[in-house]
């Protein structure tokens, strides 16, 4: 039980970040909503390899890592175009007028 915990937040790490690395421009998603986007689409993209018959595969499961991290990508893309960021604010970049 402990040990599918872990699996699954250190599986939702990777796939989070790659999700983020993968969308261009600047994302403003704080570390925890990456993780939680990246926990998800690891969830919910075992589920779908597993209907597709391709969960249960020697070595590397190349499949389920893609649909993961395809997930993550959309994940991302909905908490970022929905403004849910959660990311630091107040901080500005670029000229300031005055």
């Amino acid at each position: 039980m402990i040990g599918a915990i872990v699996s699954a937040v250190i599986i939702g790490a990777i796939v989070g970040a790659l999700g983020r690395l993968l969308v261009p421009g600047r994302q403003n998603m704080s570390i925890g909503l990456t993780l939680i986007v990246g926990i998800v689409a690891a969830l919910i993209g075992t589920a779908i390899a597993a209907a597709l018959g391709v969960a249960n595969t020697r070595g590397i499961n190349w499949i389920e890592h893609i649909i993961q991290i395809v997930l993550a990508v959309i994940g991302v893309l909905l908490v970022t175009r929905m403004g849910i960021g959660g990311g630091r604010g107040g901080r500005s970049r670029g000229r300031t007028t005055t």
